[in-house]
């Protein structure tokens, strides 16, 4: 039978507890990822750090937990509206390709499916993905006026530079969304039917039955590692060009292309993957805790369905 609209808004409910439950874990290291992304080595009102842990230590040290939580609302809200709408479009694009209700897609189509849904959350959420960025990147080194929190960000970015800001870093964010999105899912759906397959030659079941959250969180961040490894760089270009810009409202990077220039001029390749360390150690295992919950609030969303 062909999915129902309804079931397709349980996929959602099931990607926005993931998301939420991402986020709140693992909210530190995005701060020290961003920061690591966006010091080029040629900026002074960035804190330098040494490594992963020495970032950590020295935000806890000189900002407290709220400096380890900076964005963390424009976070949260960004990623459980991402992932909930991530979830609702990747079911319904597989909905629409599959034939008669069919699940049993080609890695083609999970690949356009993940590519459509990972566009369509980037033109939605690039604002709040902004936000979030630029709260994370305020130190006691800024020289401008810090927003004081989510709203006040949105007002002031409206006010002095325009509506346009807001979509700053639009064109790599849907290259990341797009590309990222499609390899994570792809690798997930076809490494999930091959355990699937090898586990029910010895358990008869429903893939419901057959996997268990080990299996969730093994496939989660094996998929999640694949796309790291090849999208990375579009992170970087998001995040460089997102900065806010000087006293004198003047950009650090005008566009995509010149990011990519200075970066390859000043850093060469190794400006593409900075910050890499804490991107893994934040997304794998965050990879992980998505997919089992996902998975498991999708489970108990269907015995509730079953039982109505």
């Amino acid at each position: 039978m062909s999915a129902s609209p309804q079931w397709q808004w349980e996929n959602a409910t099931a990607g926005a507890v993931a998301g939420f439950a991402t986020v709140a874990a693992m909210h530190p290291l995005d701060v020290v990822r961003t920061r690591f992304q966006v010091n080029d080595g040629r900026i002074s009102n960035l804190p330098t750090y040494k490594n992963t842990a020495h970032a950590v230590f020295t935000i806890a040290r000189l900002e407290g937990l709220r400096g380890l939580y900076a964005g963390f609302a424009p976070a949260v809200l960004g990623s459980t509206v991402s992932w909930g709408l991530y979830f609702f479009f990747y079911g319904r694009a597989k909905q629409r390709y599959s034939k008669n209700g069919d699940e049993k897609l080609s890695p083609g189509l999970h690949l356009a499916s993940a590519a459509e849904a990972g566009a369509l959350v980037s033109l939605c959420t690039n604002p709040i993905w902004l936000v979030k960025t630029r709260l994370q990147l305020q130190t006691p080194l800024h020289q401008t006026r810090p927003y004081s929190g989510f709203y006040d960000a949105l007002r002031t970015i409206m006010r002095e530079e325009g509506w346009a800001a807001l979509y700053r870093g639009l064109v790599p964010s849907l290259f990341l969304q797009v590309s990222h999105g499609a390899i994570q899912f792809t690798a997930y759906e076809e490494l999930r039917k091959v355990i699937v397959d090898l586990k029910s030659k010895s358990n008869s079941g429903s893939s419901d039955t057959v996997l268990n959250s080990l299996d969730y969180a093994a496939l989660g961040a094996s998929s999640k590692v694949a796309a790291i490894l090849i999208s990375y760089p579009f992170q970087v270009i998001r995040s460089r060009l997102q900065q806010r810009p000087s006293c004198e409202g003047i950009q650090r990077y005008m566009d995509s292309w010149h990011v990519v220039r200075e970066t390859a001029r000043f850093e060469g390749v190794r400006g593409f993957y900075k910050g890499i360390t804490p991107n893994l150690l934040k997304n794998v295992p965050a990879a992980s805790i998505t997919f089992i919950v996902y998975e498991n609030v999708l489970k108990f969303l269907k015995l509730a369905k079953r039982n109505e």
